[in-house]
């Protein structure tokens, strides 16, 4: 069976654009053109692609397959023509990191700044999500690189690599207000309001380990997936927030906070997860490199 690579390109682009109408807009085929090619396409591999939900195509398993083959074969294709076209080493054009939501911005910002700054280097697209979905992409080459705070979680289910990139300590910090908790401290944060990640998450976790072991029940004012939204109530001195150690003097400007203190035996980790358990792509490998070189000192 020979196969049509049009066909493979317009469902390769139909599953990245996630409707037949936006995908005609981005190869300017039309409506009724694109559909009939995915209707041979789906008769030559005698198998359905796509489920419809709504107005948007969800792929079969089948269809996630058919995607994990064709994302290799055109991002392939995309290196050749970079790399014959005078680009040093066949560097990638692009590279999609998807970022958890639990990982401190600034910290994402200090992971991918390197990236940015090569001449001539890959465009970086970023997409942020919970660790659960950015796995799922992940898998079907939606997206060249995660970074999270935890590695593959057991029975996930996706057969990822999760490279170390380093640790940091973690400390509290809170608005002026708070400064008084700093005699005592930790033993004084008993009546202080706490804005904390999700039971969910590997600091809360850790945090909560930590509490017990001094001696403190924690007053939950407020729980947050994300990082940035936990600092930013934070920062109307609506509670008690832990943030990197290592970020300190840039929480407590961009902020308005100070800091109270550090959580001994509580530490950030942040991983860089890949399908491939060795590196090949030189623009993640620039990440990691950079990611380790941040964190280095930070123990």
């Amino acid at each position: 069976m020979q196969l049509n690579y049009h066909h493979l390109f317009y469902f390769w682009t139909i599953a990245r654009e996630g409707t037949i109408t936006r995908a005609s807009k981005a190869l300017r085929v039309s409506h009724p053109t694109l559909s009939s090619q995915l209707r041979l396409l789906e008769a030559q591999l005698s198998q359905p692609l796509f489920d419809r939900m709504g107005k948007r195509l969800v792929l079969t398993e089948a269809g996630r397959v058919a995607f994990r083959y064709s994302d290799e074969i055109f991002s392939l294709g995309s290196d050749l023509t970079a790399t014959l076209g005078g680009r040093p080493e066949g560097k990638l054009s692009r590279i999609v990191v998807g970022v958890a939501e639990v990982v401190p911005k600034l910290i994402v910002r200090e992971l991918l700044a390197p990236l940015m700054m090569i001449a001539g280097g890959p465009r970086l697209v970023c997409v942020e999500n919970s660790l659960d979905r950015l796995l799922g992409d992940l898998s079907t080459y939606a997206l060249d690189v995660v970074i999270a705070d935890s590695e593959v979680p057991t029975g996930s289910g996706v057969k990822a690599h999760a490279q170390l990139l380093g640790r940091t300590a973690v400390s509290l910090f809170g608005a002026a207000k708070f400064a008084a908790l700093r005699k005592g401290f930790p033993r004084s944060l008993a009546e202080a309001p706490f804005l904390l990640p999700l039971e969910t998450s590997t600091l809360r976790r850790e945090m909560n380990h930590w509490f017990e072991s001094v001696g403190v029940t924690p007053s939950i004012s407020g729980e947050f997936g994300d990082s940035a939204l936990l600092k930013l109530f934070g920062a109307r001195g609506l509670g008690v927030f832990p943030a990197p150690t290592i970020l300190a003097k840039e929480v407590t400007r961009s902020y308005n906070v100070i800091e109270l203190g550090k959580l001994t035996a509580v530490s950030e980790r942040y991983y860089a997860i890949t399908m491939q358990r060795k590196i090949t792509n030189p623009a993640i490998a620039t990440l990691v490199a950079a990611g380790r070189k941040v964190l280095a000192a930070v123990k």
